[in-house]
Formats: structure tokens, sequence, C-alpha cells
């Protein structure tokens, strides 16, 4: 690998990545790691590459993707040296894929609108590639799901499989009723005070809001997402609030804070 080139392309990113791996010259925490072990990473800089699209942070997004194409470059090396897959065979496969997804593209079929490649098109040719790939142990409608996915996504991916199905309540209404006894079941096992019934019925409400969600058009986890930062910009505001008024977090009183949420939620509301 050439170290003073100006500008690097994929093959010298391959490169320095087989070398990091390297035996003997290799780096030493580099070396050590597996696939488990690198999963959390991959998936901390997914999570950035989103961070840096909602900041609008393009200096970041193109940090931010380089750092992710390495966690792809990084697992590709691994399956090589296991004789599994290289980074080549990663990029023939999604090309193949890329190119079977869209008919409307490469070859005879036709898409009205991006409304009808995500509902028609794309649907069917993701069906038609689990029908050839499905093994004999996958016997189950619901087996090709990522399983570890974040948790209100599978739960929004496991409902809209089975309404495809027809498995489904027939009015919102239905679902909101559905909510209301799962909330009555969380309340009971709180009463008997029995943490694994609390755990089980919690998820059940989790569950059925996703579901609700899902019954709306709503994306939960981009839904959840947006409260979480709705929330944390509240919260700042009640914090600079309170600085304002010569006290902190640590000394002021929940009714102070109560009162400076209310205030900032009003100014929120008014805000175009």
């Amino acid at each position: 690998m050439n170290l003073d080139k100006d500008k690097y392309d994929v093959s010298d990113l391959k490169a320095l990545m087989k070398r990091l791996r390297d035996k003997r010259n290799g780096c030493p925490w580099d070396i050590e790691q597996n696939f488990m072990s690198i999963k959390p990473h991959t998936i901390e800089e997914a999570y950035e590459v989103a961070d840096a699209i909602e900041n609008d942070d393009m200096a970041g997004l193109k940090d931010e993707l380089g750092d992710l194409l390495f966690q792809v470059v990084f697992h590709a090396q691994m399956a090589d040296e296991q004789d599994e897959f290289d980074f080549d065979d990663v990029i023939n496969h999604v090309t193949k894929k890329m190119i079977f997804r869209h008919p409307h593209v490469f070859s005879d079929g036709h898409a009205s609108g991006a409304n009808d490649v995500e509902a028609r098109i794309w649907e069917r040719q993701k069906e038609l590639e689990r029908r050839l790939e499905k093994s004999n142990d996958e016997n189950h409608y619901l087996d090709t799901l990522t399983r570890s996915l974040p948790a209100l996504s599978l739960a929004n991916k496991i409902q809209k499989q089975v309404h495809k199905v027809g498995f489904e309540f027939a009015h919102i209404d239905d679902v909101y009723d559905k909510l209301d006894e799962e909330l009555t079941e969380l309340k009971e096992a709180c009463a008997h005070g029995n943490p694994e019934a609390v755990v089980d019925e919690m998820g059940d409400v989790l569950f059925c809001t996703a579901l609700i969600a899902q019954t709306l058009g709503v994306k939960a986890e981009e839904s959840l997402r947006q409260a979480n930062l709705k929330f944390i910009n509240r919260f700042n505001g009640v914090e600079d609030l309170l600085k304002s008024q010569g006290t902190n977090l640590e000394s002021a009183t929940l009714d102070d804070m109560s009162c400076a949420w209310r205030i900032v939620k009003t100014t929120d509301s008014q805000t175009p």
C-alpha cells in the first residue's frame, strides 16, 4: 500500500484493512476482533450517519459515511479470512440485487411514481427473493424478518407483514381498545409486584403502541425519535429559563421545573 498518495480509492482501503488484520505486522486490536465484537460499532456508525443527515452536516456526513464503509470493509476482510466471501463479492451481490429489484429501470417494467415503486414493485421483487432464497429451515412466514432491528422498527415490520395476509384489526378504535386492555394488564402486574409480568406486559403495551402507529401509517421508530429530540430541546429550554431566573437544575424544585416546562411548551406551540 502506497502511503504517500494524494488520493486513495477503494483498493487502498481494502489493502489497509488487510494490513491492519495481518497477524504478524498488523494492529493488535484489529486482529482480535470478530463479527460479534465489531457489530456494535457497525450499528453505532449507522446511527452517526443518520445524525449527520438530521443535522444537515455535509462534512460530518462525508466523515461518517467513510466510517460506515470501513465497517463494511472490516466485515468483508474477516469473511475473506474464513473463505466465506470478500468485498468484491459484496459489491457483486448488492449490484445484482438492485438490478433485480428495479425491473422498471433495467427491464421492461413500469413505475408510475415513487409510491408505486415502494408499494408494488419493491415489495413484489423482495417477495420473489424470499421465495428463491428460503431454505428448508425457514418454514414460517415471519422467518425472513431481521430480528436484531431496533425493537419499534421490528414491531412495525412484523405488523406490516401480518397485515398482508389479513391479520389485522378491522378498525383503529379496536386497536385503541386493545391498548386500554394492555394498560390494564400492566397495572395489574404492577399491583401484584411481579417484575417478570411487568416486563412482559410493558412489552405488550409498547407493541400495541407500535401497532397504532402502523395502523395510522406512522413509522414508530421515527415518531419516537422525534419525540426524544423534542423533549431534549424543551428540557434544554427549561434549563436555560431556570438559569435566567438565577437558579439551576440541581437547586430547582419539581414545581420550578414544571412551571418552566409549561412556559417552554407554550412558547414552542406558538412558534411557526
